[in-house]
């Protein structure tokens, strides 16, 4: 399948490079980055042995339409997309903790309620409720990176206690972690989807906090189809998603989480398939633009000609 899993770009100006589990990024100069979003996909903190066609395409024009969408509430890292599956933007240094904030009992947190306990990351969850069910207000459940690169659980007082954070800074973030939920709640229900949890990452840039990586793409974030929510809801019935948990959901029932001595099961040109519709699919009630493969290959040719004349535009 036509796919883009690995990237060895050389930009004019280019001094290093990361490679993450799904995106590929390059410095360039002194203040700035190129993100590259290739097709890989990534799931309990492991990249999957398969590529999903046009899943960087995706992420990345989801992504610059949220960054974009939301600038006026968050300054952030974002210039501009130079290709469907590429953007330009400042260079931050990241912070580690990731602010995940919920406005449904859904995902890890269902799990966590599931298994029996009423507090997560700090945060009291109240009693009688049922998965999918809609918290009286969000919540704010915090990650931090651990030395081993795994996300793990935190909670706001262990972060300061552990002075991850100044209490200055971590209330900046939560108050723009809460207004850009706000925001993407809003972008949603006008399409018709609800926003039931995402993550939101900051770094830092000349000692001001800034919003960076990707925002409200399925692979940041949960959505459900707003029709016929409450209908399920009150009948006990599966939610209709977008958002990449079916792909857990399917590792889960394969005997994988991510904990030692599990192996990632295969998978199949169909299974494959279904997963790039899936993302076809969000794209395309998210933005309300029919999706054009042709438009959204980007090949990596495309990628380097339009990223050197931006860089170019940019002096860089």
């Amino acid at each position: 399948m036509d796919t883009l899993l690995e990237t060895y770009f050389d930009f004019p100006g280019q001094t290093g490079k990361y490679f993450g589990k799904v995106r590929d990024v390059y410095y360039v100069g002194d203040d700035m980055v190129v993100v590259v979003a290739t097709d890989r996909i990534s799931a309990f903190d492991h990249i999957l042995p398969a590529g999903i066609p046009y899943k960087g395409s995706i992420l990345n024009t989801i992504a610059a339409q949220s960054l974009r969408a939301t600038a006026d509430i968050c300054p952030n890292w974002f210039i501009d997309s130079t290709a469907a599956r590429a953007s330009v933007g400042y260079r931050c240094e990241p912070i580690r903790v990731e602010m995940v904030i919920r406005g449904y009992l859904t995902g890890h947190a269902w799990r966590t309620y599931e298994s029996g306990l009423r507090t997560l990351c700090g945060v009291s969850l109240p009693d009688g409720m049922k998965e999918h069910d809609k918290f009286p207000e969000p919540i704010i459940t915090p990650a931090v990176k651990s030395d081993k690169g795994h996300d793990e659980d935190i909670s706001k007082e262990e972060i300061l206690e552990k002075e991850i954070l100044s209490e200055k800074d971590y209330n900046l973030m939560e108050k723009y972690t809460r207004a850009l939920f706000q925001r993407g709640t809003e972008m949603a229900a006008a399409r018709g989807l609800i926003l039931v949890d995402t993550k939101y990452e900051f770094g830092t840039r000349d000692g001001k906090i800034m919003l960076i990586d990707e925002v409200h793409t399925p692979d940041s974030s949960r959505y459900f189809y707003a029709d016929g929510y409450s209908e399920r809801q009150a009948q006990g019935l599966p939610q209709r998603q977008l958002s990449k948990e079916f792909v857990r959901e399917w590792l889960i029932e394969n005997g994988f989480q991510g904990h030692p001595g599990e192996s990632i099961p295969s998978m199949s040109d169909e299974w494959v398939e279904t997963i790039s519709n899936r993302y076809i699919e969000l794209y395309e009630q998210l933005t309300g633009e029919k999706f054009d493969k042709e438009r959204m290959r980007s090949v990596p040719e495309q990628v380097v000609d339009k990223t050197t004349r931006l860089l170019e535009k940019l002096k860089i």
